[in-house]
């Protein structure tokens, strides 16, 4: 749970999930949570960690907090399995790309306004076709990025939600 959490990494992820079955990361209600990195990964293990939350294992985020991310190098939230975001306000800068999840990203709703270098929201996996994928129930976006707004190597399905994309 981060509950007016300031978390700041030099050389690493803020948040590094190497192993779990499934890992949710909560922002409390009413509270303001700032992630960052300071432009480098040195490798600490095996894994390319390149982002400021990055995650080996399913990674879902939920609460109705905000969470602001800096990634000055790398990608901003990156999950090798599935990323599912349930609610809250994320506003994410990101050298990479903002979100990112191998298997999928799963949005129910939240407010982003997502700026990167590389793609907004990105799912891919080259090994498993019926995966990479993004669906989207519902929430505000604004997204601001130099590659694809959405870019997933499946499908992507929006039900509902604004968007504005640039």
């Amino acid at each position: 749970v981060l509950n007016g959490a300031t978390i700041a990494s030099s050389t690493s992820a803020a948040i590094y999930v190497r192993s779990a079955d499934k890992v949710f990361l909560t922002t409390a209600t009413g509270t303001d949570n700032t992630l960052s990195n300071g432009g480098e990964y040195i490798a600490i293990d095996d894994n390319n960690i390149d982002a400021v939350i990055f995650s080996k294992s399913d990674l879902t985020l939920n609460g109705t907090g905000s969470l602001t991310i800096v990634s000055a190098e790398g990608h901003g939230i990156v999950s090798k399995d599935d990323l599912k975001i349930t609610g809250g306000t994320y506003d994410i800068t990101a050298a990479g790309h903002a979100l990112s999840g191998k298997d999928s990203v799963r949005i129910a709703d939240g407010t982003f306004i997502l700026t990167a270098e590389k793609d907004g929201i990105h799912a891919e996996n080259a090994d498993d076709e019926e995966k990479g994928y993004i669906y989207i129930a519902d929430g505000d976006f604004t997204i601001t990025s130099d590659g694809d707004g959405m870019d997933a190597s499946n499908i992507v399905q929006i039900e509902d939600g604004t968007f504005d994309i640039t």
